[in-house]
């Protein structure tokens, strides 16, 4: 390994000479358990979390949100520092997103081949690369490991219930997971993955440094630092507004450059912290005094003084009343910005534009001058902070640069592929069968690519899941080419057809607790409904009439006699014809144009079997109102197909 090129320069205060790399990282010892021991009998664990919808929430959901974040703020006290990581890393061979279609030999490699190509590109290109990940390290002072373990679990459990109360999934990490961390920052860039196992420590007699630490670092410049081929450079973010927005985390997390963001938070005691604005407020009242004899012995009004000393005496009394009866706490906050990039010039770039990000919310980004190699320290997840420069804030002004933004959705196993995260930018995976609903429904104006999302979902199943059959109702004949391309099964009803769908099929055997008839009858009355039309509809009476109808047309099935055959909607027509109420014979005459008119083409048995895996059922060759009735028959006719897949055990999207 070979040695750092770290120096003691001019006004870098009480930084100590690493002679090495392995020197440079402050801790003392780490733990498998995730327990790391830092200088001055600190002890650190810390905890991976994700993210929750924020961004997108209501104004009512997002208060509720700020809320929860200020209480998780407050349960802190002054023996129990903590630190806010947010790393952004440039994401390589370890994506977390994976292309899961399987290579077959057979006729669709080309289309294969194809829509695996476009998967890796957006996942390349999601988030520009980035990968986010967030982090929460706490530490206590303690006397030994024996004496701070459990102390720490009992942290840990109270940190992961608050998450849970808002609803942010979490995990603690391990020692090993939390070498990897450091791994991962100490290595920007970087390719190659972490291989570290415990049992190396005794077969090689290195230690947890040994395998995490880089090359080489550089700390003898005094605006940026070198490690390994990376270069680097640490900031401050100097709070200069009285009011902040909680965009200004946000709209540097998003930035499309690798960075590590931390916020190094302190609470004060209660008590002291009210001694100390009292305090203040004491000094006010006697500047006051002091500018009012000046105003006496001027000759001028004394009610007169100056405008800061007015602003100063508003805000500590504000300050105090928040303390004394709001549920606020008073903090001192950190905030860094340790910038990475492969050249000088990129470097500076990325720091411009975060600079850019915090003026416009009235901050200032300055440069930690000749503290580089202590800025970088803080900056690593040990809950160690060589920084001493501190902002007081309360509880309400601390939680504004709230972590939270938007929860992605990405789901392992069989997911697909859904297009990309408006607000984060990542690419979107989810197997909607292990969602609450399955069902999914694309809404969009005209032109705004419904079909081609459902086409590209179509061939998302066909290629990822080969035990999933795939049955379309094609209103308007958009999908036929692409199923006949897939080698499926096309099936056009229209007048001219020879493919014929009888409505009144029904499927007697049916499992325990279900009524095949009950059903049928509710179809065929939503159909008579839709035949009959008008604003109404069927009526009371003839809604009866029509049921009664149908199970005069079923009997003798419902009774297994073998030789009766499958009704026609014309036998459901002359029972009606034979009832008594004049409201039958109204129903029967809306029903004669489909049984014995010139649009009787639901009047025959079924001739269609969908034999093949992809089947569409197109039905472009008919006018505005029977596609309507075309419409409604065929989707008995899908979910009577899907039933008996679920009851083969046959997963079927439709």
């Amino acid at each position: 390994m070979r040695k750092a090129k770290s120096k003691n320069s001019p006004g870098r205060g009480n930084s100590r000479a690493a002679l090495s790399v392995q020197q440079t990282i402050p801790y003392l010892a780490m733990h498998p358990d995730g327990v790391c021991k830092l200088p001055g009998g600190l002890y650190t664990k810390t905890v991976e979390y994700e993210d929750i919808n924020y961004s997108v929430a209501s104004t009512e959901d997002q208060t509720a949100i700020f809320g929860g974040w200020s209480s998780f703020l407050n349960y802190f006290d002054s023996t129990l520092p903590f630190q806010l990581s947010f790393i952004n890393r440039r994401s390589h061979s370890r994506s977390r997103y994976k292309v899961n279609i399987p290579q077959a030999d057979d006729d669709f490699n080309s289309v294969r081949e194809e829509f695996t190509g476009m998967l890796k590109n957006q996942i390349a290109k999601s988030n520009n690369g980035i990968e986010r990940s967030k982090y929460i390290t706490f530490g206590i002072p303690a006397e030994g490991i024996a004496e701070a373990r459990p102390r720490l679990e009992r942290v840990e459990a109270d940190v992961m219930g608050n998450f849970k109360r808002l609803g942010v999934p979490c995990e603690p990490m391990d020692g090993r997971a939390r070498l990897a961390l450091l791994y991962s920052q100490m290595h920007p860039g970087n390719r190659e993955p972490f291989r570290f196992s415990w049992k190396d420590i005794p077969q090689t007699g290195l230690g947890t440094k040994d395998f995490i630490a880089p090359d080489s670092f550089d700390f003898r410049q005094s605006r940026s630092f070198r490690i390994g081929q990376y270069w680097g450079a640490v900031s401050y973010l100097q709070i200069l507004a009285s009011e902040l927005s909680d965009k200004l985390l946000a709209e540097i997390l998003e930035m499309d450059a690798e960075m590590t963001v931390t916020l190094h938070i302190q609470t004060v005691d209660q008590l002291k912290a009210i001694k100390t604005i009292k305090g203040k407020i004491s000094d006010i009242g006697k500047m006051k005094v002091e500018e009012q004899r000046k105003a006496v012995r001027a000759g001028y009004d004394p009610d007169i003084l100056p405008p800061d000393l007015i602003t100063f005496s508003k805000d500590a009394a504000e300050l105090l009343a928040d303390l004394q009866s709001r549920n606020e706490r008073m903090f001192l906050l950190t905030f860094t910005v340790v910038n990475f990039a492969p050249t000088r010039q990129r470097l500076e770039n990325d720091v411009f534009t975060v600079g850019g990000i915090a003026q416009k919310y009235n901050c200032s980004l300055k440069r930690l001058d000749w503290q580089q190699e202590q800025g970088f320290v803080s900056s690593l997840a040990l809950g160690y902070n060589e920084v001493e420069i501190q902002r007081g804030m309360t509880t309400s002004s601390t939680a504004i640069f709230i972590p939270f933004m938007t929860r992605e959705l990405r789901m392992a196993g069989q997911a697909l592929y859904y297009g990309m995260n408006a607000l984060s930018h990542n690419v979107i995976m989810a197997d909607r069968k292990k969602l609450k609903s399955a069902n999914g429904l694309y809404l969009g104006s005209t032109g705004s690519g419904k079909s081609f999302a459902a086409k590209r979902e179509l061939l998302n199943v066909f290629l990822a899941i080969p035990q999933d059959r795939i049955l379309i109702v094609d209103p308007m004949g958009e999908y036929a080419p692409l199923v006949r391309r897939l080698g499926g099964q096309v099936i056009e009803i229209a007048p001219d057809s020879p493919h014929h769908l009888n409505p009144m099929d029904v499927e007697l055997n049916m499992t325990a607790g279900e009524s095949p008839l009950s059903m049928k009858a509710d179809f065929l009355l939503s159909l008579c409904e839709l035949v009959v039309g008008g604003k109404d509809g069927l009526q009371p009476i003839e809604k009866t009439v029509v049921d009664r109808c149908v199970r005069l047309v079923y009997r003798e099935q419902a009774l297994g006699i073998a030789t009766k055959k499958t009704p026609l909607l014309q036998d459901l027509y002359e029972e009606l014809l034979k009832q008594p109420e004049p409201e039958a014979r109204r129903v029967a005459t809306a029903l004669e144009l489909y049984c014995t008119g010139s649009l009787n083409l639901f009047n025959h048995p079924t001739n269609v079997k969908t034999d093949s895996r992809v089947v569409c059922i197109v039905l472009k060759n008919m006018g505005e109102n029977l596609r309507k009735i075309a419409m409604h028959i065929t989707n008995e006719f899908v979910s009577q197909a899907v039933d008996t897949n679920f009851r083969e055990g046959v997963a079927t999207w439709c």
